[in-house]
């Protein structure tokens, strides 16, 4: 049998603590008192540590008709594979989800499972409600319908990810960064990559399972990665500082208009084609002129989704170029830790040697200072000069 849960890497408290919660969901569906079970819960972790696949196993296990997340019967399939009628996927393509869209999916949250088991909604990224969407979604937690459960992924607890309100409705599951060697087993055994690939791609990853995977097998990812390790070598001048920082925004564009041009062309198309494109009867060329607004909507939604893979792309570069510095102060300190890039550590030594401890320190922090900076919807091009204008006085 396959287990929903068995793509969760290194979280066996978390696997119990949701096996558990299924179980008592199984009960209250047949009764019983289901203690354990609770309609509101909470997902938190670092970036790659498994959220919405621990939720998105959880709805599974929800769904399970044994009520155990067998993984082979029809609700686990349908809801892992994205298509169960009574579980709605939130995943906000845009650098926030609003009101209007929050309301929607309470609404048919709110309506009778059509298999007779919960309702489980599912939002990604919940960080990114805005403040009256939030309000919607909390108004439906204090006053959930009977079969409903909403399942919330976020980074922390903190007010600045989710509200205090919301928070203190929610059971949360906290969720570690998986180690190295967890993702490297997980690598060579489900996915099939030789050993020793693994065991680089899930180090230079910082244990972040997807990350890992496209590391492993795209050799695009990996003349990124090496691209934005050479950043350091590269600042020798204020003028060289400007030109690295051109570099890597350009490199964040390129890879985010990768990621979504097959998608940007088919939602177009298939609208288009719902819309009347390509007809011949009478009234075809007015239907497509009148339809104008609709697809000037959609390329709104596509623009703001593009913004933000430009954002999740040069953030993750960001982290690698953070995983050097990291690895120069680890050396300066003597610090008994496996380096990040095993790639650069002659690199990282040799700096070692040249710059101070409080040097190497402040040019970790201009990066972690520069994503808190984008973050905050600093323009990301000002962001990443200032950044690299610090990393070369040190």
């Amino acid at each position: 049998m396959t287990d929903v849960f068995g793509d969760l890497v290194g979280q066996d408290e978390a696997v119990e603590t949701l096996r558990r919660a299924a179980e008592a969901g199984a009960a209250v569906l047949s009764g019983g008192s289901g203690g354990g079970m609770t309609h509101a819960w909470i997902f938190t972790g670092p970036p790659g540590s498994g959220r919405s696949v621990a939720a998105r196993a959880f709805a599974a296990a929800l769904q399970c008709a044994y009520g155990t997340g067998c993984g082979d019967c029809h609700g686990c399939h349908t809801t892992l594979s994205g298509t169960h009628a009574d579980v709605r996927l939130v995943v906000p393509e845009g650098l926030s989800i609003g009101v209007g869209e929050m309301r929607a999916l309470v609404l048919r949250a709110a309506s009778t499972p059509s298999g007779g088991r919960w309702q489980v909604l599912v939002i990604e990224d919940a960080d990114r409600l805005t403040e009256a969407a939030g309000n919607a979604l909390l108004k439906a937690i204090e006053e959930p319908p009977p079969r409903t459960v909403f399942l919330l992924c976020t980074p922390s607890t903190h007010p600045d990810d989710i509200s205090v309100t919301i928070r203190s409705r929610c059971r949360v599951v906290p969720l570690g960064q998986p180690s190295a060697e967890a993702v490297a087993t997980v690598l060579a055994s489900r996915d099939g990559v030789a050993a020793d690939v693994a065991e680089w791609a899930a180090a230079a990853a910082q244990g972040h399972v997807g990350r890992a995977k496209r590391l492993a097998r795209d050799p695009e990812a990996r003349k990124r990665r090496e691209a934005v390790l050479a950043v350091p070598r590269r600042l020798t001048g204020v003028g060289a500082c400007f030109d690295a920082a051109s570099a890597l925004i350009e490199a964040a564009e390129a890879e985010a208009e990768a990621a979504v041009a097959e998608s940007d062309a088919a939602e177009r198309s298939a609208l288009e084609t719902a819309l009347g494109a390509g007809g011949t009867g009478r009234g075809a060329a007015g239907a497509i002129r009148g339809a104008a607004g609709q697809l000037k909507d959609l390329e709104r939604r596509q623009k703001s989704r593009a913004t933000r893979a430009q954002r999740d792309a040069l953030d993750r570069a960001l982290v690698d170029l953070a995983g050097f510095y990291r690895d120069v102060l680890a050396v300066k300190m003597g610090a008994p830790v496996a380096p990040v890039h095993t790639d650069t550590a002659p690199l990282a030594s040799a700096a070692a040697e040249r710059w101070t401890a409080e040097s190497t320190l402040r040019r970790l922090e201009a990066i972690l200072a520069c994503r808190d900076a984008i973050e905050a919807n600093v323009k990301p091009r000002i962001a990443v000069e200032s950044m690299m204008l610090a990393l070369w006085r040190g």
